[in-house]
């Protein structure tokens, strides 16, 4: 038995929930998997330290042609049951208890009018694809305007036109990350080769297809499949198998606001749109996620490899964590409540990987689509642009029969 598993293991490059969930889907089919990751622990980078959206589309106003949603609605409605088959059911204090609130800045990309026809039209397509109920919190159907009176209790209404309640929801993902931790660590057929970066992928041998994965500490191998699950980095190591990247991306690192209070607060889960605006998310009256794009963003870059990101000391956090809540309050007042009964506060950044470029507050940059996601095969080496968090366990579960069948 483990003469077979080892000539037929499979290599995951990426640790995230992307290739952890990969990796206990082939388990769950009998398929030995090596997961390989440069950080010191599994899902320590950004599936760890992101906001959670499970996505219908709503948030893709920039794109009317309704592309991204459709790609992204069928990862989001899949989600709950996927990761549920994998580590378990998900406790209530780790979904946002209501949908989210979208508010319209007075500089976004998309007016009041357009993003109401688009979220009108994202909403035909969620009742359309007949799985509503496996949604999280059961699938609420409709999005509806707020009032005046009800705009002007949440928001600074000098600065937001207008505001939707939509179905959306968001989890815990510092919580779901140790789920997935857990399950790798108790399941015999996946092992981790931790702490080491991923440089390439050359051929085992001439005739048979097989491969192996050369690192910083050297190389490992054979293996019969290479499934690149990188997030930074994953470019150049297609490349080094000759896998062509298809033209048009953004490499860009953010570090956002993760917030435990001191005692419960019942707040909205809000998103600003559409442009380079923020959130804040309320999982549970206690823990809090908030974001600034232009204060988080510690760097980007066009090239095949990412950026260096400059290094934060104590007081640096503390700057960028103050500039967050700042911007963010301005707009959304009840977000100083939260920092000022912080009983402790992280601020953590991950990647953003687009297959698009350009600046958030122009219309027609293609950052604003997220369509061109999904897996790239060569042989018995697969690429995968996850897109979103949201979309993983869908594409994961994709590749496991893929590999499985073959």
């Amino acid at each position: 038995m483990t003469a077979r598993l080892a000539r037929g293991r499979v290599a995951i490059l990426g640790a995230g929930i992307m290739g952890c969930a990969t990796a206990l889907f082939l388990a769950r089919r009998g398929i030995a998997s090596t997961l390989f990751d440069q950080t010191a622990a599994p899902m320590s980078g950004a599936s760890r330290w992101n906001e959670g959206k499970i996505h219908l589309g709503y948030l893709y106003a920039g794109d009317p042609s309704l592309e991204t949603a459709r790609r992204v609605l069928p990862g989001g409605l899949a989600f709950k049951s996927l990761v549920e088959e994998l580590v378990g059911a998900l406790p209530d204090d780790t979904v946002t208890p209501e949908g989210d609130i979208y508010l319209i800045h007075r500089k976004s990309v998309v007016s009041p009018e357009a993003a109401e026809r688009y979220f009108a039209a994202v909403t035909d397509l969620f009742r359309d694809a007949g799985a509503a109920d496996r949604y999280l919190g059961g699938g609420r159907r409709t999005v509806a305007r707020l009032s005046p009176a009800e705009l002007a209790s949440l928001a600074n209404d000098r600065l937001i036109v207008a505001g939707f309640r939509v179905p959306e929801r968001s989890v815990s993902t510092v919580s779901l990350a140790d789920r997935f931790v857990a399950a790798i660590a108790d399941e015999p057929l996946v092992e981790t080769t931790i702490g080491r970066r991923v440089t390439g992928v050359t051929p085992a041998d001439e005739t048979r297809g097989r491969w192996r994965v050369v690192t910083d500490g050297g190389s490992d191998g054979p293996f019969a499949f290479v499934v690149n699950a990188l997030w930074e980095g994953r470019l150049a190591v297609d490349a080094s198998h000759g896998l062509a990247p298809e033209p048009g991306w953004s490499h860009r690192y953010r570090r956002s606001l993760f917030v435990t209070t001191s005692q419960a607060l019942d707040l909205p889960s809000a998103v600003i749109a559409t442009g380079p605006f923020g959130d804040i998310k309320d999982y549970n009256g206690r823990d809090f996620y908030l974001s600034w794009y232009p204060a988080g963003l510690a760097a980007e870059g066009t090239a095949i490899e990412p950026p260096a990101v400059p290094a934060l000391d104590s007081a640096g956090a503390e700057g960028v964590a103050a500039a967050i809540v700042a911007h963010l309050a301005a707009h959304i007042p009840c977000v100083a409540d939260v920092w000022a009964r912080a009983a402790r506060w992280r601020l953590e950044g991950g990647w953003v990987f687009a297959r698009g470029a350009g600046l958030l507050s122009d219309p027609a940059a293609t950052l604003h689509r997220r369509d061109r996601i999904g897996i790239r095969r060569l042989g018995t080496y697969l690429s995968v642009d996850t897109g979103k968090y949201s979309v993983a366990p869908w594409l994961a579960a994709q590749i496991a029969d893929l590999i499985a069948g073959a």
